[in-house]
């Protein structure tokens, strides 16, 4: 149990280790290219391990929050999230527009927890110390667990940790119980962990596709074609989960099983941004802003830039 438990945390370290490509550049260097942030699920790290994008410079982040700071910081030019990580981005003054999501992905995020600590709602995690990634969508489900539920989030005792500090948390009971998202959540998949609720009904989880304004002016046509490419290669997968199961256990760092459970839940395809979109998110910030959880309210409706929708149609 101990090895496997350490081959775990290693392979979380993996996940959440930074590349920093092109950190600290402006929207306009890289000789032309377009510098894209990603974190590692999502059609963007299929389209990163099919090369379907060989002209892109590439950067990894562990999680949305990392990925909307080098936004804000001018090293990157795109990027995907979760739905929190925009709202916590602009309450905290990022410039940026969105420019795709998708459709929605309820399972792919859940609340994890030993069985044999014999918890059978959510409701039995009052006083209980539950682990999450702050400002990552998983702060989204926890708002809505707690309104289904009749909680208040000082009934629970909440640790902010990142997946990487999460999981060995998890592992040891520091923590009792654990909310994130794949590939993590499949990961901590096994005999003795118990999914006590997911996004259904509650969340929906999407995707979304973030662009910095700069580079908007500056290389619409390379955002074009990327999202072109984006589209794409998503469409392949969903048509091909065998193939593309073999392409990103690699470069996801799984095994096959592991990557193959994550994306039989959560990859969804692309679909265009428009004012439902827009009206969906503004309840999520809305929501923070109501708990304090962002300092004032954010207008992400005027976020929305739907000029790449006819490629997602």
């Amino acid at each position: 149990m101990r090895r496997f438990t350490l081959a775990l945390v290693s392979t979380i370290a993996l996940l959440g280790t930074l590349t920093a490509c092109g950190g600290g550049e402006k929207a306009g260097s890289e000789d032309g290219k377009l510098r894209v942030g990603y974190q590692r699920f999502g059609g963007q790290s299929l389209v990163k391990a099919r090369d379907a994008a060989p002209d892109a410079a590439w950067s990894l982040f562990e999680s949305g929050p990392a990925l909307t700071e080098a936004l804000k910081a001018g090293a990157i030019d795109i990027g995907q999230t979760g739905e929190a990580p925009p709202i916590f981005a602009l309450a905290g003054r990022t410039e940026f527009k969105i420019i795709a999501t998708s459709q929605p992905v309820p399972k792919g995020e859940a609340v994890l927890v030993k069985e044999d600590k014999g918890f059978k709602t959510f409701k039995d995690l009052k006083g209980k110390k539950v682990a999450l990634n702050k400002g990552s969508n998983v702060n989204w489900l926890l708002v809505k667990l707690l309104e289904a539920n009749g909680m208040k989030i000082t009934d629970l005792d909440v640790k902010y940790l990142k997946p990487a500090e999460a999981r060995p948390a998890f592992d040891n009971d520091q923590v009792d119980a654990w909310i994130i998202w794949d590939p993590y959540f499949s990961l901590a998949e096994r005999p003795g962990v118990q999914i006590l609720a997911d996004a259904t009904g509650l969340a929906n989880n999407r995707e979304y596709l973030l662009a910095s304004p700069e580079a908007l002016e500056k290389k619409p046509d390379l955002i074009r074609e990327f999202v072109r490419v984006y589209r794409e290669t998503t469409d392949w997968g969903i048509a091909n989960p065998e193939e593309r199961v073999k392409v990103l256990a690699p470069e996801l760092g799984l095994e096959e099983d592991v990557a193959r459970r994550a994306l039989e839940r959560s990859a969804q395809p692309l679909a265009p941004v428009d004012a439902a979109i827009g009206d969906e998110l503004q309840e999520i910030a809305d929501g923070f802003t109501e708990l304090q959880l962002i300092p004032g309210k954010v207008d992400i409706r005027s976020r929305i830039d739907d000029r790449f929708a006819d490629l997602l149609k």
